[in-house]
């Protein structure tokens, strides 16, 4: 059976095409919490919250291979959700710009995996990142070989809670 493009669900590991320009210039992104309420962040919001730094870690683009590895610095977004979101969660959708997307569980931001915890980067080899790099990128270190849930351009982080509205 095959899949209807258009019934993909963006938030789960596939493939895309690249975006060689951002879908955007508005250096913002929208904090969904739980209860729906939106308000933006931004890459100094983000410099505010404890810095982690993780090596080796590659970035694989549809159609451009493998690149890295490289040292993403950023803050955790288990950080980023404590900060802003008081209510209890289950899930984190983190959708980028140009309307791809991957989910996040809370025990897999509980719970890191060895390679390290699933960022928000602002940072690449200790610079900061251009638009065009992304500016804030999702980066999920464990992921090694296709990269599909690593979201480049984030647009927006939406906190879902125990029930779906």
């Amino acid at each position: 059976m095959t899949q209807d493009h258009n019934s993909i669900d963006p938030l789960q590991p596939h493939s895309h095409e690249p975006n060689p320009a951002p879908p955007s210039d508005d250096p913002t992104f929208q904090f969904v919490g739980v209860n729906g309420r939106s308000h933006p962040i931004t890459v100094a919001d983000l410099q505010r919250l404890p810095e982690v730094s993780v090596p080796d870690c590659t970035i694989v683009s549809t159609g451009h291979g493998t690149s890295g590895p490289f040292t993403f610095t950023g803050a955790t977004l288990l950080a980023v959700v404590q900060a802003l979101c008081a209510d209890p969660w289950t899930e984190v959708e983190v959708v980028s710009a140009d309307g791809f997307g991957s989910r996040v569980y809370a025990s897999e931001l509980y719970e890191p995996d060895p390679a390290g915890p699933i960022l928000l980067a602002y940072a690449m080899d200790g610079q900061p990142m251009s638009r065009a790099e992304g500016l804030v990128r999702l980066i999920v270190p464990s992921e090694r070989d296709d990269a599909l849930r690593q979201v480049k351009w984030v647009g927006e982080v939406r906190v879902v809670g125990e029930e779906r509205p």
